[in-house]
């Protein structure tokens, strides 16, 4: 079975790797992800080079079908978020 990383994980490695305390790790490892999801939230681009790409994708308006009742409801725009890998991660993953 694969293993799971967590922020926790995270902060726990960064701390062993770079000689800092846990709670020092977990607070960078925070302002990273608060970074990204800031860019994210005003419809930037986030690219890490060697990882890959997150940017946001726009889902129109469109009619849908309640499945317990088939009855036709309207469902919304909304925005959601893409991630393309880097051709490293890819061939990282695929070894």
């Amino acid at each position: 079975m694969a293993e799971m990383l967590t922020k926790k994980d995270l902060a726990e490695k960064f701390a062993k790797d770079n000689e800092t305390s846990k709670k020092s790790a977990a607070e960078y490892i925070q302002y990273i992800f608060d970074a990204m999801a800031e860019t994210l939230a005003e419809e930037g681009t986030v690219d890490i080079k060697g990882f890959g790409k997150f940017t946001i994708s726009e889902r129109a308006a469109r009619t849908g079908i309640n499945p317990s009742t088939k009855e036709q409801i309207q469902i919304p725009a909304s925005k959601s978020i893409k991630f393309k890998p880097s051709k490293g991660l890819k061939d990282a993953v695929n070894e």
